[in-house]
Formats: structure tokens, C-alpha cells, sequence
């Protein structure tokens, strides 16, 4: 109802949006493989690897859903912040955060997202506008994979800790590391926890 809706806000909140998101690329993903097309390896951005994990076994479906749909109510329960997209590599971008401000996404070389508390994000986009750096605030209530997200990574870890989880049976690429997604850390509550605070390494 939400997603296909006629109000376009009511996507925003990351209780909802999580969930949403979690829904459609599992479905889209369900009906390419009815369609015969099976997947030899998967990588998903951020909330995409547990849609990952769940298509490969690590989770139950019905696991996966209850446990984005806390990841996204966790979030959103955090203090507000804001997101920065930048045109910039990651090593050159690296110095100019201050305390405070976090690298969220590595998405590509010279593409990368910042999340922080608002003012230091509004102070650090004034500073690439003057230097002539492409950036622009993403529309984000939350800053998201940083350590305004600190708080959610315990109560979080709890609820993957208390669920059955299995190796994957098909390959995943971990955007928190960039490399495959061994056995251990699929299993692992605190691969899944820290998950959410790490940035994401989509780039590698």
C-alpha cells in the first residue's frame, strides 16, 4: 500500500523504507529466478545483502523481514542526521571529515557518500561547494552506517544472535569488506550487527 501509494512521503521514514526496500528487490529477485534466471553470486547494497543472505539460506524468509523491519525502526529510533553524496575518492575525502562525520559508502572510485550530525554535514558541503567538488545532501532523515548508529548495533546484534542462521549456498559479495562473504561471518550476529554501522565498501 505504501509503496505503491499516491504519497510519495510516506516512503521516507526508514521504519518504512527498510522494509520496503528489503520486499521489492526480494520479490524482483524471486520472480527473475522464476524466470529461470539463477544467480551464481549475489551482492547487495546495505539492506540488498540481507536479501542476499536470505535468497542464499542464511536466513529464513520470515526471519529476514522481522529483522529488517527492526534494523529500520532501530535506525529511525537514533538521533537525526544527514547524508552527503560527494564526488570525490575515498582517499581524498578521508581528511577533510572531521570529528563527527563518517565515510557511509564507498559506492564507486570518486563516489561517495558522508553521514554525520547536520551541521557538520552543512559545514563540510559549503566547504567542497567553495573548493568546486560536486556534492549534494541525500534525502535522508538519519545518517546511516556511522557512528550516530553506534547505539543500534547491540539491541540489534541480540535479535540476529537469537535466530537460526546457515552457510550461504550461494556465493555473496560483503559490501562491508568488499571480499566474499565467508561461512563464519554469514553466521556471525556480529557481521550483521556492525553491518549497519560500517560503511559500505561497494566500490571494492
Amino acid at each position: 500500500t505504501l509503496a505503491f501509494g499516491d504519497d510519495a512521503e510516506a516512503l521516507v521514514p526508514t521504519a518504512v523504507m527498510q522494509p520496503a526496500i528489503f520486499a521489492l528487490e526480494y520479490s524482483l529477485a524471486r520472480w527473475w529466478m522464476a524466470q529461470g534466471l539463477q544467480p551464481t553470486a549475489m551482492v547487495g547494497h546495505s539492506v540488498g545483502e540481507f536479501v542476499a543472505a536470505t535468497l542464499a539460506g542464511v536466513f529464513a524468509l520470515e526471519d529476514a523481514v522481522r529483522l529488517v523491519a527492526l534494523r529500520g525502526r532501530l535506525m529511525q529510533a537514533q538521533p537525526a542526521g544527514g547524508m552527503l553524496s560527494v564526488r570525490m575518492e575515498a582517499g581524498k575525502l578521508l581528511p577533510l571529515l572531521t570529528d563527527g562525520l563518517c565515510l557511509a559508502a564507498e559506492n564507486a572510485p570518486g563516489a561517495c557518500v558522508v553521514a554525520g550530525p547536520l551541521p557538520l554535514v552543512e559545514a563540510l558541503r559549503a566547504q567542497l561547494d567553495e573548493a568546486g567538488v560536486a556534492c549534494r545532501p541525500l534525502r535522508t532523515s538519519h545518517a546511516f552506517h556511522s557512528a550516530m548508529m553506534e547505539p543500534a548495533v547491540l539491541p540489534f546484534r541480540a535479535e540476529v544472535e537469537a535466530l537460526r542462521r546457515a552457510p550461504p549456498a550461494i556465493p555473496i559479495v560483503s559490501t562491508a569488506t568488499g571480499d566474499w562473504l565467508g561461512e563464519a561471518e554469514a553466521m556471525s550476529a556480529d557481521y550483521w550487527a556492525r553491518h549497519l554501522r560500517e560503511p559500505v565498501r561497494y566500490s571494492a
